[in-house]
C-alpha cells in the first residue's frame, strides 16, 4: 500500500474535524449515536478499518498504523464524551414544563344540583327585595325551640326527633349552654336576625338542617331548607300569598297551577301551604309527580 494512503497525523486530524462537524449537525441523539458508530464501531468503522490494515501492512509500518489508529480512537472518544456531557447538562429534566407550549385547559366540573337550586332561590328572592342570611348549624335549644314558642314537652324536642350533642356548645362569654343540638330548621336565623335588627325585616334563611330520619327516597337526616321572614307595618296574609305565587311561577313555570290552602304548623298561626302542579307533565302523570 502506498505510504501516502496509510494512516498518518494529517488523516487523524481530518477525521477528527469531520467527526466534530457531523456531530454538531446531528438532529437527534439517535443521529449522533449513528455518527459515533461510523467512527468507533467494531465493524465497518474508520478505526476498525485502520486496525485491519495492520495485517497486510509492511512490517516497518505496522507500529505507525497502530499508533495513529489509537490516536484517532482516543480523539473521537474524547469528543464523544464532551458531547454527552453537554447534552446531559442542557437536557430538560424529566417532568419539566415547556412554557413555550400552549397551555392545557383544566377539566371543568359541574355545580351540585342543590347548589344550582339554592342559587336560583336566592336570585329570585333577592330580586324581590329579600336579604340572604346564614347562621350556625349547631344551635342551642332556646333559639331552636323556646324562642319559637315550642314548649319543652313538644314532640320535636324529643331525642327521637332531634340530634342533640353530648358536648355543649360554648357561649361567647365562656359559659356553656345546657343543651345544644343540630338545628332542625333555619327558623333559628329568624330569631337571631330579629334580635339584632329592627323592622322592617325581609330575609330568607337557606341552609342545611338535621333531623332523626331514616334515609329513604323522601327522607334524610340532613337536608336543605329555605325559610323567609317579613316583618313590617301593613303586612298581611295577602303579601305571603302573593310572594309565594310570584316565587313559584318564577321558579317553575309562568303557566303553573297553584293552590293556596290552610294548614297546621305548631309555631305559626294562621298557617298555610302552597300546592304546585307538576311543571313537567301539567298533571297528566309522570315520574316526577307520581
Amino acid at each position: 500500500m502506498p505510504a501516502d494512503l496509510l494512516p498518518n497525523a494529517e488523516s487523524v486530524a481530518q477525521h477528527v474535524a469531520a467527526f466534530e462537524r457531523e456531530l454538531a449537525a446531528a438532529a437527534s441523539p439517535r443521529d449522533a449515536q449513528s455518527i459515533r458508530d461510523r467512527y468507533l464501531g467494531r465493524k465497518n468503522s474508520v478505526t476498525a478499518s485502520w486496525m485491519q490494515l495492520i495485517a497486510s501492512a509492511p512490517p516497518d509500518q505496522k507500529k505507525n498504523i497502530g499508533r495513529y489508529a489509537n490516536e484517532l480512537k482516543q480523539a473521537i472518544e474524547a469528543r464523544w464524551t464532551q458531547y454527552e456531557e453537554h447534552a446531559a447538562a442542557t437536557a430538560r429534566p424529566a417532568g419539566a414544563v415547556d412554557v413555550t407550549l400552549p397551555g392545557r385547559l383544566p377539566a371543568l366540573g359541574h355545580r351540585h344540583p342543590l347548589t344550582v337550586v339554592r342559587d336560583r332561590l336566592e336570585e329570585i328572592f333577592t330580586r324581590m327585595g329579600f336579604t340572604v342570611v346564614e347562621g350556625p348549624e349547631v344551635e342551642d335549644e332556646w333559639h331552636c325551640f323556646d324562642a319559637l314558642n315550642m314548649p319543652a314537652e313538644h314532640p320535636a324536642r324529643d331525642m327521637q326527633d332531634t340530634l342533640y350533642l353530648t358536648t355543649p356548645m360554648p357561649r361567647l362569654d365562656g359559659d356553656a349552654r345546657e343543651r345544644t343540638l343540630l338545628r332542625t330548621h333555619t327558623s333559628t336565623m329568624q330569631i337571631r336576625y330579629m334580635q339584632a335588627h329592627q323592622p322592617p325585616i325581609r330575609i330568607i334563611a337557606p341552609g342545611r338542617v338535621y333531623r332523626r330520619d331514616n334515609l329513604d327516597l323522601t327522607h334524610s337526616p340532613a337536608f336543605a331548607q329555605v325559610e323567609a321572614l317579613v316583618v313590617g307595618e301593613g303586612i298581611s296574609l295577602a303579601d305571603l300569598k302573593g310572594t309565594l305565587l310570584a316565587f313559584a311561577r318564577e321558579m317553575f313555570s309562568p303557566n303553573i297551577r297553584l293552590r293556596f290552602r290552610a294548614s297546621f304548623f305548631p309555631y305559626t298561626e294562621p298557617s298555610a301551604e302552597l300546592d304546585v302542579s307538576c311543571w313537567q307533565c301539567d298533571g297528566v302523570g309522570c315520574a316526577m309527580c307520581k
